[in-house]
């Protein structure tokens, strides 16, 4: 029985997702995704912090917290969806994996509103938050892997001679599957790869959690 992992590289109002399976350590890729979450019925969602630049404080808090339930519910039906569809395929979920930013602390929504900057990173740390949130409802481990030391961390976990060879693999796979397979999804498959090759305490080591993130 295969276990599969997926990894998830996020954007601002999507992120691509790839689900990769290993079976005695051969490594195939089960599903590419573009999950998109964000509501059409909101405006300026799929740039929930620039939108709410323009607005009082009070009228920001409560627009990004109807954002983010709207969001929060595409991506825990959307990746529920993909889930149900491996299981009726006999391939059990074992781990996910998110791709993560620098980590730079967030300060209250007020400072985050006032420095153009600071609204760019707000909103990559608001999806990451959603998709991890939507990860853990899947009832298996969550990792998060900073993308800037994603290929450090495969040294870590698996060694320089193993992490070189997954590399080659994955981009040999590409060329098998066709595309999209940009770095978004060589990304988010070498972070899945990660979570179902190494050992879970090397995992860990290596993983964070999405920046604290103020909406209120």
């Amino acid at each position: 029985m295969d276990n599969v992992a997926i990894g998830i590289q996020v954007h601002s109002g999507w992120g691509a997702l790839v689900a990769v399976a290993s079976d005695g350590g051969t490594l195939t890729i089960l599903h590419r995704a573009r999950l998109e979450i964000t509501s059409d019925e909101i405006a300026g969602s799929k740039q929930p912090y620039h939108f709410a630049e323009n607005l009082g404080l009070l009228e920001a808090q409560k627009y990004l917290g109807n954002c983010a339930a709207a969001s929060s519910r595409l991506a825990a039906k959307t990746l529920r969806d993909i889930v149900e569809r491996l299981q009726s395929e006999k391939k059990p979920l074992v781990g996910s994996a998110i791709l993560l930013g620098a980590g730079r602390p967030l300060s209250s929504l007020d400072s985050i509103l006032s420095s153009h900057p600071l609204i760019h990173t707000a909103e990559g740390e608001f999806f990451r938050r959603i998709f991890w949130a939507a990860c853990c409802q899947l009832g298996a481990p969550v990792a998060g892997f900073r993308a800037r030391d994603l290929s450090d961390c495969a040294t870590t976990v698996l060694g320089k001679a193993a992490k070189i060879r997954l590399e080659q693999k994955i981009r040999t796979l590409g060329k098998s599957i066709g595309p999209p397979w940009t770095s978004d999804q060589k990304n988010a498959a070498l972070a899945a790869s990660l979570v179902l090759l190494g050992e879970k305490r090397k995992v860990r080591a290596c993983s964070h959690e999405p920046a604290n993130l103020a909406i209120s």
